[in-house]
This record gives structure tokens, sequence and C-alpha cells, in this order.
């Protein structure tokens, strides 16, 4: 996708190092790190300054061929993956990348596991890409089934960001918008409502890369999305996770049980889009998945910056202030009308997860 005009990528890896984009600095800077150890790694997951959970997969996978260029043994490399594991509980998508790459490099010769890590993390690189590609295929047939609710536009209402930033590139929730837009002469065809998604803002995140695009957008309050659906504003609305649980529940940031309540009230179509790595046939239901709990001076403190463009920091309520930051909410598969992923789409049930996990 692009940044200030530039095709561009969320990670990238060369010369036996990673360069990220720094998201935790946007929307208010551009900025991009280089990850040279395995510690970098595990810090840029964890602070996310990379964030979404197929993003989250890939830079595992890099760090633990970081990691294999300072200790290829067995236990060296099951250590790293424990590391990297502990970094973001709730995105199957982290262990699921591990897992994949130590049943791929174990069985290899020590020797031979630094420069087989580096290619494998690659092709996990290249194949989430294709991935996201195919979700924007299969979410676009779903969207044109839609009439619009703005002059013959299609609206659609996003939480939290799982577009190209939550990816290597194109996204989950935002590969059929990017999908939509990139028709020949349809580039207005779609507008997009972005829910601010407090308290980490995600939403700005959004709405600065679908402004990057093009993409006519519109940024809101976290509590109007509601309004918003209501009064027949959103014609669907769509959301990325970071696990899907084998009866179909889904978590993801949280807030997006709310607007999968009031989709459900209002009758607007709910869809949960991710890859196949995010679907998690060990987890049973939603109350199985583990909910992060964040550091609350992620909601006592706002970070933005001055009239002058300089960083600032505000602090809302005093250190003292006892707060609860749960970073996900699981959104029950009553209230989904459709899982679409990268194999197909199905219903949120225990028979269309198979189905998927079936390869659709």
């Amino acid at each position: 996708m692009l940044v200030d005009g530039v095709p561009s990528r969320t990670i990238a890896a060369g010369g036996g190092a990673v360069e990220i984009l720094d998201q935790s600095v946007l929307p208010h800077r551009i900025e991009r790190r280089t990850l040279t150890t395995l510690g970098d790694a595990a810090r840029a997951i964890a602070s996310m300054q990379v964030r979404g959970a197929p993003l989250i997969g890939v830079t595992a996978a890099y760090g633990l061929a970081l990691a294999a260029g300072t200790d290829p043994s067995d236990d060296g490399l099951r250590a790293a993956a424990d590391l990297l594991a502990r970094t973001r509980p709730t995105a199957v998508n982290l262990r699921w990348a591990l897992d994949r790459m130590l049943a791929w490099l174990l069985p290899e010769p020590v020797a031979a596991r630094g420069p087989t890590a580096w290619r494998l993390a690659g092709e996990l690189a290249e194949a989430d890409v294709e991935s996201c590609r195919a979700i924007g295929r299969h979410g676009l047939a779903l969207l044109e089934a839609l009439g619009g609710s703005r002059g013959g536009s299609l609206s659609v209402l996003t939480h939290c960001n799982a577009g190209w930033l939550a990816a290597v590139d194109r996204g989950t929730a935002l590969a059929p918008v990017y999908a939509a837009a990139e028709r020949p002469g349809r580039a207005d065809d779609v507008h997009v409502w972005v829910s601010e998604t407090r308290p980490r803002n995600q939403g700005l995140l959004t709405a600065w890369e679908l402004g990057q695009q093009g993409v006519p957008h519109t940024l809101v309050a976290d509590n109007a999305a509601g309004h918003l659906i209501r009064r027949g504003l959103v014609d669907a609305v769509l959301v990325g996770a970071d696990r899907i649980a084998a009866n179909g529940d889904a978590a993801n940031k949280i807030g997006t049980y709310l607007k999968a309540l009031a989709c459900a009230d209002a009758g607007v179509p709910f869809y949960v889009l991710a890859p196949l790595s995010t679907v998690d046939p060990a987890c049973p239901d939603g109350d199985a998945i583990p909910i992060e709990e964040r550091d609350g001076d992620e909601l006592r403190i706002v970070h933005g910056t001055r009239a002058d463009g300089a960083p600032a920091s505000v602090r809302l309520v005093d250190a003292g202030t006892a707060v609860g930051n749960p970073a996900f909410d699981v959104t029950p598969a009553r209230l989904v009308t459709a899982l679409v992923t990268d194999v197909g789409t199905a219903p949120a049930t225990a028979d269309g997860v198979a189905r998927l996990l079936a390869g659709g």
C-alpha cells in the first residue's frame, strides 16, 4: 500500500536485520525502526510498534530468525519462541507462526537453521500478503451484494485497525474496501466510518491509512457507532479478529461486541474477516480465549501532538486512580453474520469453522 505515494510494507528484512514501520508514533510521525536482536523483536510486539494479529505472527517469525543467528540450538530456539509467545497472549497468529517455524527448523541441521529461518520467515510474510488479497476478494463479493445507503455508494463501519498496518500488506477487514476502491472508475463508491477505538486509538491509524490510499472516510467517537447503525447510515460492519474459537466466537479489540449488538438490533450485517491462521481449533469457545489486560496508563494518559507538531502527553487522571484496561472482548458467534477468511466464507458456527479448516 502507499505511504506518501510510495508503495510500502509494514515489515521488510535484509542484511540480517528487520525494518518495521513504527506504529506507536503513527499517525503523527512516520518512522522506521531496525530490529537486530530477539529482544528487539519481542519489544516491538509488546510495545505495539507492530500490532495486528497477522503482522504480530510475521514479526515473531522474523524474531526467531534473529534468534537463530545467535543460538540455533534446540533449547535456544525453544526459549526464543517462549519469549516471543509471552508478548501478546490473545492473538493466536503469534503462537501459530512460532509453532510453524519450530516445526520447520528443528529437523534441520543446526548449522543450516539461520539461513533457513530467514527464508521461512520471508515465505510467511509473502503468504500473509496473498492471504489478505484472498480475504479482499471474498469480502468484496459480500459487499457488492449489499445496497448502498449513501446515494448508491456503500458505507461500512470498522473498529480498531485491521487494514494494511495490521498485516504485511492489504489487511484483513479493510481488504474488501481496498478491493472495492481499486475498481476502475469506482474509487468513491465506498465510504468508511472509522471508530476511534480508545484507549490505544487504533482508529486513528485506520483513518491515516485510508487517507494515504484516498479512500473516503469519517472518524467518529466509539460511542457514535450505535447511533449511525440505528439511523441506517451503515450498510455493514467489518472487523478483524485476534482469535476465532472453534464454535465461531471471535475476540477483537475492546468495543467490538457493542458494535455487534447494535448490528443485531438494527439488522445490519456484521462480518469478521481474518486469515485461517486466526482460527484456533483447540479453543472451544470465546470463554476460553485469554484476554490481555494492559497497563492502566494507556487509559490515564493521552498521547498526541502540540500545535507545533511536537509530541505531547496529557494526564487525564492521577496515577492512583484504579483503572481496568482489557484489550479485547469476545463477540458471540450468534451475532456474527459470517466469517470471511482467505479460504472462503462460512457461517460463524462449529460446522462453518470446521468447513473452513478443511479448506473452505
